[in-house]
């Protein structure tokens, strides 16, 4: 999805900005995180998961996929791993091998603290079903709680990381004023048979299942709140007639360069967003 106007800026992005450029703020450095857009089929094509941020978190309020910066946890070598290797990631996100595994892992590991979706198995062919009941709910809060690490929850189950899950789609840097800044990741999953999602994070306030083209057609209209990367996302994505289609738009998408989005102020009374 691209418009000419470009897109709009929160009052309180706007404000972030004029406080750093007048007291000639230092940007800090990006932490690295990854996100995943979730999707499963639906009556009429396929819809996207999305959960809106609690107000006190950065980007609170606004709707975005699940996902977090990177932990020191997802940097484990001795996960069980299947799909794309580590150096075939690397290739792809144009990071070294233990990096992109750290990130690949990180995806894993926020979707299922997040969302209760789990991106593995018994073996490199199969996924887990349901995940929901009380032990895996155990288990997934002692996850988000760094009680325990990905790898190691995955050893204790038996189970395999499916790497092959996840789709490589783009990466979006946060501008340079905003206080929390991410290099972000961004992958698409297809909803495991079985699994569901549940309303698990203390980091959401709400989550909904819609149609990618529903979605941005709401942002637009203000019904919900985004900021470009998760709009952006969703219309690409809302451009493929089906999910086979997103798996081969997937395949040919540069997931390693940066888009970081510029703020422009020259309008005071319609500030925006553009992309760089």
């Amino acid at each position: 999805m691209t418009t000419d106007r470009g897109y709009p800026a929160p009052p309180a992005l706007v404000e972030h900005a004029r406080r750093f450029w007048t007291s000639g703020g230092q940007p800090p450095v990006p932490r690295v995180a990854a996100t995943v857009l979730l999707l499963r089929p639906a009556r009429e094509g396929y819809e996207a998961y999305l959960i809106r941020r609690v107000a006190a978190m950065a980007f609170g309020g606004m709707y975005a996929f699940p996902g977090g910066g990177v932990d020191p946890s997802d940097s484990t070598t001795g996960v069980d791993w299947a799909g794309p290797t580590p150096a075939s990631w690397g290739e792809t996100l144009a990071l070294a091998p233990a990096a992109a595994q750290a990130v690949v892992c990180a995806a894993a590991r926020e979707v299922f603290e997040e969302a209760g979706v789990l991106l593995a198995g018994p073996d490199g062919s199969r996924v887990v079903g349901d995940v929901s009941d009380d032990s895996w709910e155990r288990a997934r809060a002692d996850l988000e709680q760094r009680r325990t690490g990905f790898a190691e929850l995955l050893a204790r189950r038996g189970l395999t990381l499916r790497s092959d899950l996840l789709l490589p789609w783009s990466r979006w840097v946060t501008p340079e004023f905003e206080p929390r800044r991410f290099d972000t990741y961004f992958f698409v999953a297809l909803l495991p048979e079985g699994q569901r999602t549940r309303d698990v994070s203390g980091e959401a306030d709400h989550t909904l299942w819609i149609r990618p083209a529903d979605a941005c057609a709401r942002a637009g209209a203000g019904e919900l709140s985004m900021l470009p990367p998760t709009l952006v996302t969703l219309g690409e994505v809302a451009a493929c007639p089906d999910l086979d289609a997103v798996a081969r738009a997937a395949s040919a998408r540069d997931a390693a360069t940066p888009i970081t989005p510029r703020l422009d102020l020259s309008d005071p009374d319609d500030p925006r967003f553009h992309l760089t």
